[in-house]
């Protein structure tokens, strides 16, 4: 299975660079997995295509303002810093730019002192570990200094901070937001809740490696990344209770997805807990929990992509996605949804 057989020809302009005003009134692609047959209508119409019973999956992650920009203490020369993943003791592993002015010993400044940051060693792919000083809580001086941590493809300032966070974030620590459920509004989720869909949430803090391009040409000698997650018994017993009366588990996104396929045993029982995860999914792969997906459109020659196609079959997704782009749908982040069923 080679890269390029899921590859599209995408147009800049359909780069979703701004989110709407209104979450539920992007467009959403219906794809029936048994005959690849496509509907196109809005968000909004979810409802419509979710029934009583149905176990709906969120990811509750929630993204921390991860860009620091800084300058380094004795040269004043400008650093940006992306936190990727917390150890203990304030030390956090990072993305440098430049890397060639972070060398070990190296001390950079953020918001005139009021975060201190000194780069301990270089480790795997060139990520830094850097260890931080300041006064007070951390998570208070990031919000106050952090910028959200945008992906690469968009180029505009956000202007609404809560627009690249689900209505339902709740445990901080993704580098990257569960962009699936942006969709969703809490009046939303309120009249499926009263419609008789149960909402169930898992965690999974979604690191920025969900970007990186896959390098090898044959597909199954990438490497993934790894990303933690988290499952409360409670919620677990709510998912394995659906899945044992027959009912549908639906994942929103594809971190929800990834969760609960790490968790799930090979008898089809989703355990609770925590730990790390470097799944993946591409065709040939056995769903063992999810039963429908709901999910944005992903990059070319992405995991992603490779995940949608596992569960939908290749020529499905390329045929929905050249349909997505003919109709002039915007993708990636920010863009429309696809309801895989």
């Amino acid at each position: 299975m080679k890269v390029t057989d899921f590859w599209y020809d995408l147009p800049q302009e359909l780069i979703a660079q701004d989110p709407l005003g209104d979450r539920t009134s992007s467009r959403l692609l219906l794809l029936d997995r048994k005959d690849g047959s496509i509907e196109h209508k809005h968000f909004f119409d979810i409802k419509n295509y979710l029934q009583k019973g149905d176990c709906l999956v969120l990811n509750n992650t929630k993204v921390i303002p991860a860009r620091l920009m800084g300058n380094k203490i004795d040269t004043n020369a400008g650093i940006e810093v992306l936190l990727l993943k917390r150890h203990e003791n304030d030390v956090w592993e990072t993305l440098v730019k430049p890397g060639k002015k972070a060398r070990p010993g190296a001390k950079i400044s953020f918001g005139d002192g009021r975060l201190i940051g000194e780069v301990l060693e270089v480790v795997e792919e060139g990520n830094r570990l850097i260890k931080f000083s300041y006064d007070g809580i951390f998570e208070e001086v990031l919000d106050a200094l952090g910028e959200m941590p945008l992906p690469p493809y968009i180029t505009h300032k956000l202007q609404d901070k809560n627009r690249y966070q689900t209505v339902y974030a709740k445990h901080e620590g993704s580098a990257a937001a569960p962009t699936a459920g942006l969709h969703f509004t809490n009046e939303l989720l309120d009249e499926l809740k009263a419609m008789g869909v149960e909402i169930a949430n898992v965690t999974l803090h979604v690191g920025l490696g969900t970007f990186r391009p896959v390098k090898v040409e044959n597909v199954l000698e990438h490497h993934m990344h790894s990303e933690f997650y988290s499952i409360e018994q409670d919620e677990a017993d709510k998912i394995n209770r659906a899945k044992k009366e027959g009912r549908r588990v639906i994942s929103v996104g594809t971190t929800s997805c990834r969760t609960l396929e790490s968790a799930t045993d090979d008898n089809g029982i989703l355990h609770a807990g925590s730990g790390w995860t470097e799944i993946f999914i591409y065709p040939g792969y056995s769903f063992k929990m999810i039963d429908a997906l709901i999910t944005n459109f992903h990059l070319p020659e992405s995991t992603l992509l490779m995940l949608v196609s596992a569960l939908a079959g290749r020529e499905s997704i390329m045929n929905a996605y050249n349909e997505a782009v003919a109709q002039k749908y915007r993708f990636f982040s920010f863009g429309d949804a696809m309801f895989i069923h």
